[in-house]
């Protein structure tokens, strides 16, 4: 009574030509969702990681640093992987460069 009768219906013929041309189209969203994503999310990215890098690299005794837990000390020693940082006075952590999030300006820690 409410429903009505469904059909099925055979597909078209496929034209001689256009069968390469209709599955370039419809690709072409695919490759356009990849392209955007790209500028998006994933060059910002990497340009981010590349900036922290060049600061984790450029890191120097008695720079002031906020590390990845919050913590604001300056640079006391710095290793191969790893840095002191004193919190305080007589306090001192070791702990990654990678966990340095950033360098903030002289003057900074009282």
């Amino acid at each position: 009574m409410f429903i009505s009768s469904a059909f099925a219906q055979t597909a078209p013929a496929p034209a001689a030509g256009g069968d390469m041309m209709s599955s370039m189209a419809s690709m072409l969203p695919l490759l356009l969702m990849f392209v955007v994503l790209y500028f998006v999310m994933i060059r910002p990215q990497m340009k981010k990681q590349k900036e922290h890098r060049a600061m984790i690299e450029a890191l120097a005794k008695g720079d002031e640093v906020v590390t990845a837990g919050g913590l604001l000390g300056r640079v006391s020693k710095i290793g191969d992987g790893f840095i002191s940082v004193e919190l305080s006075q007589g306090v001192e952590v070791q702990m990654q460069r990678a966990s340095v999030v950033q360098v903030m300006p002289k003057g900074t820690m009282k």
